[in-house]
């Protein structure tokens, strides 16, 4: 008689609130005919943490302390990290890719809330629906809108993609419904992978200089930072909106803020550097400015999409599958 193989032990390390809004008793019920899990545990740090040593899978999420060696030495069980969330950076270390830990995200999941938050924001700025939205409630009458805004609309524009991440190939995925010609920047791409994604490969210059709308979905690396500086962003078309969904250090705050004092540029931003902006900054009150507190990730229900990521790629690994949305070492060199 064959007998059923143990269940591997298991240990949520992320912040308690975030264990309570990914993993609802249905998910719960589920996690536990995966794993030996003890659901009210959650290691917020690892002290203390009854059964460490025997740990063979952790379930991490926003918050996690980092697995450096000495948190690892505690866990000379642990072969495989889930992430429920995005970015695995803030909490694995080279000492992982040492040990040869599996390591999964479900980055994937969280770049359908941001991609869907971006189309929504390039098609309102083509529309120009937040200024003719303020107009109209401040003049409440009738007034020529095709004057006042000559050429608005979506058909025919030029929207411009700054990054093939994750979250760039879904927001190109979105786009292909509509009638836009879109530009794409990304030195890892070669001018044949991104006609296959609906978009024309060119250099960034090139690309700020002739889009209606630029969004940037490039990773935070030390060559990104403040790859959109002041003559950058000078290079933008009078009228065109920057989306930021990305990272706040992409841009250079002081000069966007400088050309947005202008008026000659519009910009929707769900991240800033800093984030939170100072309370005296002129981009909170700017009309043509939409301020959002980093909202376009996952909140809300949209969690759930990341439950049901974490838990496929915890059955899989059960399994003795491969996962579904591996982390490597190399790949952290080039994403968020």
């Amino acid at each position: 008689m064959s007998s059923t193989p143990p269940r591997p032990r298991a240990l949520f390390a992320m912040g308690r609130p975030h264990r309570d809004a990914l993993f609802p008793p249905s998910a719960i019920d589920r996690l536990t005919r995966l794993v030996d899990i003890e659901p009210q545990l959650v290691a917020e740090d690892f002290d203390d943490v009854p059964r460490l040593a025997a740990v063979e899978l952790l379930i991490t999420s926003w918050g996690c302390r980092p697995l450096d060696d000495a948190v690892l030495a505690r866990m000379p069980m642990l072969k495989a990290v889930v992430h429920a969330a995005g970015s695995v950076k803030h909490h694995v270390t080279e000492a992982c890719w040492d040990r040869g830990i599996l390591v999964s995200t479900a980055a994937a999941a969280n770049a359908v809330p941001v991609a869907e938050y971006t189309l929504a924001a390039i098609l309102f700025a083509n529309k120009r629906v937040l200024e003719i939205g303020g107009l109209y409630r401040d003049q409440r009458t009738p007034l020529d809108w095709a004057d006042r805004f000559p050429g608005f609309g979506n058909y025919r524009r030029t929207v411009g993609l700054v990054g093939a991440s994750l979250v760039g190939r879904r927001v190109l995925e979105l786009l292909r419904p509509h009638d836009f010609d879109v530009l794409l920047a990304d030195p890892h791409l070669d001018p044949g992978t991104a006609r296959s994604m609906g978009a024309r490969l060119v250099e960034l210059d090139e690309l700020l200089a002739g889009s209606d709308v630029v969004s940037l979905h490039a990773p935070a690396l030390p060559e990104t930072y403040h790859l959109l500086d002041a003559r950058r962003l000078s290079l933008l078309r009078d009228g065109a909106t920057l989306v930021n969904t990305g990272r706040g250090s992409l841009v250079d705050t002081a000069a966007l803020t400088a050309e947005a004092l202008s008026g000659r540029i519009h910009a929707v931003l769900d991240v800033t550097e800093p984030e939170v902006l100072p309370a005296a900054s002129p981009l909170y009150s700017l009309p043509n400015v939409l301020l959002t507190p980093h909202i376009a990730g996952s909140l809300g229900g949209e969690l759930l999409r990341i439950t049901r990521s974490a838990l496929d790629e915890i059955e899989r690994y059960c399994a003795g599958w491969e996962f579904a949305y591996p982390v490597t070492r190399a790949a952290l060199t080039t994403s968020a």
